[in-house]
């Protein structure tokens, strides 16, 4: 399975960059930019790639762990940035990035000690991907647009584990499909 663990934003937080997003699609010129699904959206933690179904219930009971042994915390969506000169426009966050930084250690160490095996790690960046290019491009249009986005500030409660499905049909735009396969809920919540 390809897995990865995440912070799924709330509907209504989607429906508030979606606005913003499909004014980022209108403009001449955005062709060749493959627009995330709104569906999709979620904050990556800790990326596992192909993981043996054999290590699920450890991971698993991990991830439990280190969703227990972390508070829930505010955050929300603002402003905007890239990767790979272009080829990757997301929305940033703001609120306790610390608390998010913390969980994504959590679940990235969670893997390792269940015996995923995990590539380098790389200091977190929180970040939600809403397009992706081949080719690097000029973004800076999108970016002035998203450098005004904030959105509403909500709690995060819950530590997601998704297992990514991608497209087979190869029929060009298909986006992946995303399935929760585990959900702990943070420190005391629920």
């Amino acid at each position: 399975m390809r897995l990865f663990a995440a912070v799924l934003p709330p509907e209504d937080v989607c429906r508030e960059l979606g606005a913003v997003v499909d004014e980022l699609r209108a403009p001449a010129g955005s062709d060749g930019v493959r627009w995330t699904g709104r569906a999709g959206w979620h904050f990556t933690l800790a990326f596992y790639g192909e993981v043996d179904d054999g290590l699920l219930p450890g991971l698993s009971e991990r991830l439990e762990r280190a969703a227990h042994r972390t508070a829930p915390f505010p955050l929300s969506l603002r402003g905007g940035g890239q990767f790979g000169h272009g080829r990757a426009l997301w929305a940033g966050a703001e609120g306790d990035l610390a608390t998010l930084r913390l969980l994504a250690e959590r679940a990235e160490a969670a893997a390792r000690k269940a015996g995923v095996p995990m590539g380098e790690h790389r200091r977190y960046k929180a970040h939600l991907t809403v397009a992706r290019s081949r080719e690097a491009r000029d973004v800076r249009p999108y970016l002035d647009v998203l450098a005004g986005f904030t959105g509403r500030t909500w709690t995060v409660d819950e530590l997601v584990l998704v297992r990514s499905n991608l497209p087979t049909s190869g029929v060009p735009g298909e986006q992946p499909r995303y399935e929760a396969v585990g959900r702990w809920a943070l420190g005391g919540a629920g």
